[in-house]
C-alpha cells in the first residue's frame, strides 16, 4: 500500500488547502470532474491543470503546474500512470508538500522519488473515498 491512513489524513487536514488537479477539465464524465467537488465541498481550493487551461467549478485552469502563479500545497494526479512520474517530478520542482496518485495510478519510481525529495505521497488512492472512510468531516 503506498500511503498509510496516518499519510492520508495529514494530506487531507494538515498540509494546506490549495490542490492542483492534474487532468481536471469541464467532462462531468471523468472522475476527477465529481472528485473536484467533493474537495471543494471539504473546504479545499481546486485548481484545473489540463492542456485546455478551462475554468472548472468556479475555479481559473492552467495549462500546467508551472504555470500555476501560486504555491500549490497539494498535487493531484489523475493522468494515466505513464505519464504520472514526470508530474510528480513536476510537482517535487515547484514545492508542493504533497503528491496524490487517484486510483489506478502507479509509478513506484515516482513514489520513491518524490518521498526521497521529502513530500507525503499516496498512490491508487482516491480522496473522494478516503474523506468518508477516515470519517472527516465535510465544510461546506
Amino acid at each position: 500500500m503506498y500511503g498509510d491512513d496516518a499519510t492520508v489524513r495529514k494530506i487531507l487536514t494538515e498540509l494546506g488547502d490549495t490542490w492542483a488537479v492534474v487532468g481536471l477539465s469541464n467532462n462531468r464524465r471523468r472522475a476527477a470532474y465529481g472528485v473536484a467537488q467533493v474537495l471543494q465541498r471539504f473546504g479545499k481550493r481546486v485548481v484545473p491543470v489540463h492542456p485546455k487551461a478551462e475554468t472548472v467549478h468556479g475555479e481559473q485552469g492552467y495549462p500546467s503546474l508551472a504555470d500555476i502563479p501560486f504555491d500549490v500545497d497539494v498535487v493531484d494526479v489523475f493522468v494515466n500512470s505513464d505519464l504520472a512520474g514526470a508530474v510528480a517530478d513536476e510537482a517535487v520542482a515547484r514545492g508542493a508538500k504533497a503528491v496524490w496518485f487517484q486510483l489506478g495510478v502507479i509509478d513506484e519510481a515516482a513514489y520513491e522519488r518524490t518521498r526521497a525529495a521529502g513530500l507525503e505521497m499516496v498512490m491508487d488512492r482516491c480522496p473522494a473515498i478516503e474523506i468518508p472512510r477516515l470519517g472527516l468531516p465535510q465544510r461546506g
